[in-house]
């Protein structure tokens, strides 16, 4: 099996490649270059690998949640390759790669915080399944820091809204920290890795059902809005 695995949620723009059991990727903090960066990107991979896109089996989408136009980049690639090709995709969460990255390296229960702007975050907790993949507790939210639910004992704590907002979030959530790796970023390998299995047994979609995950739909607050968080 060979497939390819995009992501561009956040300001990095990760791709990997699996071909069997090798895996080849490419990783930039890309800014706001994704644009630019991601097509270049691509045909050195494929390069690398001897291959064209018409002899990848499937595509796998980081679909968000992240940077409003980061994500529609990726996803709008994704869509147009595995439509051309007639190609079956799995979408991946953002939250759930900095997770598996965590876990990947030993730890056991992660909280995964991504930095929303607006003085908010994109947040999920995961805690590691028999596969070593994470599996997810409650449901992704973005909301305040100090709205983050409680998750008392040990956890890693992960993204970019741990550099930000580490004392609302360490008091709003309770939890005991036994890491905390706040210049974590999504990457397309660990995506690899949580769509292997649902690969696999079939679980897919078709391009034209890929959508964006945004947990939210507004890019800004209003002046009102804005002056209620103020005051």
């Amino acid at each position: 099996m060979k497939f390819l695995a995009v992501d561009t949620a956040t300001e990095a723009c990760s791709l990997a490649l699996q071909i069997g059991e090798q895996r080849l990727s490419r990783f930039v903090c890309a800014g706001r270059s994704h644009t630019e960066q991601l097509l270049p990107m691509f045909q050195s991979l494929l390069a690398e690998a001897g291959l064209s896109p018409g002899q990848l089996d499937a595509y796998v989408c980081g679909v968000g949640p992240g940077s409003f136009a980061g994500v529609r980049i990726g996803v709008s690639f994704v869509k147009g390759l595995a439509l051309a090709q007639d190609r079956p995709v799995v979408a991946v969460s953002s939250l759930a790669m900095l997770a598996a990255a965590a876990m990947a390296q030993g730890q056991e229960r992660v909280l995964c915080a991504i930095d929303a702007r607006m003085d908010e975050v994109y947040f999920a907790a995961y805690v590691r399944d028999a596969a070593g993949l994470p599996a997810l507790l409650g449901e992704p939210r973005v909301c305040a820091p100090r709205e983050v639910p409680r998750h008392e004992g040990s956890w890693a704590a992960v993204g970019s809204g741990w550099q930000r907002y580490e004392d609302s979030l360490r008091a709003a959530s309770a939890a005991q920290l036994s890491q905390i790796d706040a210049q974590a970023l999504p990457q397309a390998e660990q995506a690899l890795r949580i769509a292997l299995p649902e690969l696999r047994a079939g679980r897919t979609i078709g391009a034209a059902q890929l959508s964006p995950l945004y947990l939210r739909n507004k890019v800004a607050l209003t002046l009102i809005e804005q002056r209620a968080r103020t005051s």
